[in-house]
């Protein structure tokens, strides 16, 4: 039989612990998003649709970004046992410079569209956490005003040759001038990519109120309100070269742009410079043959071409070709750390995050950037605990198996045929 007694009030108590009540509701909703998920879900009930939509959304039936995504979560992962990993090292030396975590924050555009904190959040938090910040051609926050908020951290300027060479090269000497220490050179950018989730909303650049924009707004009037009470939301850097919104945004899509324009740029730039949009091996090994630091595997988020090659599935085929003291970078669907570590594992040098930074940003400002920050440095911890690991250095291919689900009918028919 149970022995059974009355409940000992001193015992219970010891038991129950009261929760102080946090009542600052920003940081109550940040404390309780423990994924990037859960800031997405935060920022998609803080933001418009439209605007919510323009940073989540993709190009056409956006197959490119989920197909991304999906490649990471393919992901089999093989941990070392007894291999005691008490204290890891997430620091990482790229591009001639140090990072306390093996990412940094991806140029995007508009940036104050999402949240009036825009990219002077970005800087700060990426200072902080001591990891290199990229701002956009196309950013809502001047290069003067990125380096005023970043002053002693590692900025990177994200470069679109424009239709007018002289902006794309005045902008190249700004950045340099303000002590941005690297150029990401992008080439996946011919012509918009077609945003159907934008065309859908009737969504433009400045916003316009609409009677569904109004209705939309009436549950969220604090993003409204940042709108309508701060500076007006224009592209910082481009803010003197005159046109409006819509057409920078054009000019800043050149289906002209070759390697010459590359050339001219590196005798402009005297930093480092990485090409961002290569999407295959032969491009790689070209641009390495070049001279240029490095390149970032990327498909622009999804946000170009339809049906783009997956990042994370050609990391290790380019690796392979382009050697192994070529910088290599990666970009597009990463929503974890562990996504961080397994493309480390398989051959990245570095990797850049933009929608989760952003959604981060939407879900509470710089708070929220912090966050995002906060919850991939756990993941990524975590993860090399688990696997065995104490540094990056020891991340290596036997670690991780990408399982794939898309596999190009010519292999399939002739492993069929060997089978």
């Amino acid at each position: 039989m149970v022995q059974r007694q009355l409940p000992n009030p001193a015992e219970l108590l010891e038991l129950m612990k009261f929760k102080k009540p946090e009542l600052d509701g920003r940081k109550r909703r940040l404390d309780a998003a423990l994924t990037i998920g859960d800031l997405r879900t935060i920022a998609k009930r803080r933001t418009p649709k439209a605007a919510f939509d323009y940073t989540d959304g993709a190009a056409e039936g956006e197959l490119s970004l989920t197909r991304a995504r999906q490649a990471f979560q393919d992901v089999e992962f093989h941990p070392g046992i007894l291999r005691p990993a008490p204290d890891v090292d997430t620091s990482v030396e790229i591009l001639g410079g140090p990072s306390a975590l093996p990412f940094g924050i991806a140029p995007t555009g508009f940036t104050r569209l999402m949240q009036t904190e825009g990219e002077v959040a970005g800087a700060g938090a990426a200072a902080a956490a001591g990891i290199p910040f990229t701002l956009s051609t196309l950013g809502t926050t001047s290069i003067e005003g990125v380096k005023a908020a970043n002053p002693h951290g590692r900025n990177w300027f994200q470069l679109y040759v424009m239709r007018d060479r002289e902006i794309s090269y005045e902008l190249t000497r700004r950045a340099a001038a303000a002590g941005f220490d690297t150029l990401q050179f992008t080439v996946d950018t011919p012509v918009a990519g077609a945003r159907l989730r934008d065309k859908r909303n009737g969504f433009s650049i400045p916003p316009q109120l609409t009677l569904g924009t109004i209705i939309n707004a009436i549950p969220r009037p604090w993003w409204w309100f940042d709108f309508l009470t701060t500076p007006k939301l224009e592209f910082a850097s481009l803010s003197t070269t005159g046109g409006t919104v819509g057409e920078l945004l054009d000019a800043a899509m050149d289906p002209t742009i070759s390697y010459d324009d590359l050339a001219v740029i590196r005798d402009i730039w005297p930093g480092k410079i990485i090409i961002k949009g290569v999407q295959n091996v032969e491009d790689s090994v070209r641009l390495r043959d070049e001279g240029v630091d490095g390149i970032v595997l990327s498909n622009h988020g999804g946000r170009q071409l339809d049906r783009a090659p997956i990042p994370f599935h050609l990391l290790p085929e380019v690796r392979k070709a382009v050697g192994d003291d070529f910088t290599v970078m990666i970009d597009t669907g990463i929503m974890n750390g562990a996504d961080v570590v397994a493309a480390v594992a398989l051959g990245a040098d570095f990797t850049l995050i933009g929608r989760a930074y952003l959604y981060g940003l939407m879900a509470g400002g710089r708070q929220g950037v912090d966050r995002t920050i906060a919850i991939l440095r756990s993941e990524i911890e975590r993860t090399m605990r688990l696997l065995g690991v104490s540094s990056l250095a020891e991340l290596e291919p036997g670690h991780v198996t990408q399982l794939t689900r898309l596999v190009p009918v010519s292999r399939a028919a002739s492993e069929a045929h060997v089978h």
